[in-house]
């Protein structure tokens, strides 16, 4: 049984700002990052329609792919410790790369984790390879990196629903994107109606990453919509890429908030939103909400990486 007790209302927060009340926008926070108490934010949401699917195949096993940091891979194991999952991780990079706090808590999850070289890595979505993995491991039911597909999308797509439900309304949705499967449910579920805005986490590949949103918008409502946007220049350098005014941004919006963001995805989330406001890009009277999606356990390999701890730690 997957049980659905986690599900709840909204947990939303208004978020003062001074660029916002200045443009005449209401900026509020969905707490997403609060739904699940293991497994926290977006990840649940992309993983929960997805072991179902397992469940009803026949699965005992999930199989997915990761970088040594990845805050899915540690979404799968703890998934799997949850729901009585065996768990195999494809991990990019070396065994030395265990030693990091966020293998070495899959591994004490119970995942399987077996490196591969990056040129081996790249063929992850080659059929032809999955097989060959599968062959290899045993039978299992196979996740994406960063779990995004179709099944995933209808995950996200409930934040929209359990907002209607709750009757918040807003104007736009804004959303840190990393493979797009978060940003893809958002439009989804809102099938035309306001505006949703992704944040791009990653440096380059915007028509690539634009054109895989609207795939997966298609394939999970057979329609295509123009509410939405990519915006590609809050990315820091990077994913995951160490930026010191990231970093005294997140600081300080801990200190105003006592809400802890993290620097790959919703750091970058909120600079970008509040630096759009700022622009104007938001007409004065809106109310613009932002989904916070979790991804806090990645300070821990942010910290390793690059000795900079959260500002909760100061």
């Amino acid at each position: 049984m997957l049980p659905a007790e986690f599900a709840a209302a909204p947990l939303l927060t208004d978020l003062p700002e001074p660029v916002a009340a200045q443009r005449g926008v209401r900026l509020r926070l969905l707490r997403d990052d609060l739904h699940h108490p293991a497994l926290p934010g977006n990840k649940w949401r992309k993983l929960q329609p997805n072991l179902r699917e397992a469940r009803r195949q026949g699965h005992t096993t999930l199989l997915t792919f990761g970088g040594a940091y990845s805050n899915h891979l540690a979404a799968v194991a703890a998934a799997g410790v949850l729901y009585d999952f065996q768990t195999v991780g494809i991990v990019r990079g070396e065994p030395a790369a265990a030693r990091n706090s966020t293998l070495a808590r899959c591994a004490a999850a119970g995942m399987q984790l077996h490196f591969v070289s990056r040129e081996q890595y790249r063929r992850r979505s080659e059929p032809d390879w999955q097989a060959e993995l599968l062959a290899r491991l045993g039978p299992a039911y196979l996740l994406p990196e960063g779990g995004t597909n179709g099944l995933a999308v209808q995950g996200c797509a409930e934040i929209v629903r359990e907002l209607a439900a709750a009757h918040q309304s807003y104007d736009a949705l804004t959303v840190a994107c990393g493979s797009g499967g978060t940003l893809a449910g958002l439009v989804a579920g809102a099938g035309g109606h306001g505006r949703v805005v992704g944040i791009s986490a990653l440096k380059g590949h915007a028509p690539g990453l634009r054109a895989e949103v609207a795939a997966l918008v298609h394939e999970a409502t057979g329609q295509s919509f123009d509410n939405w946007e990519l915006r590609t220049e809050f990315h820091f350098g990077g994913y995951a890429r160490y930026s010191a005014p990231l970093l005294a941004f997140i600081g300080q919006f801990y200190q105003r908030h006592g809400i802890l963001l993290d620097p790959v995805y919703t750091g970058k989330l909120l600079y970008g939103t509040l630096a759009l406001i700022e622009q104007g890009y938001f007409a004065a009277g809106s109310t613009v909400l932002a989904v916070h999606t979790g991804g806090l356990q990645g300070w821990a390999g942010f910290t390793e990486r690059f000795g900079a701890p959260p500002p909760t730690s100061h």
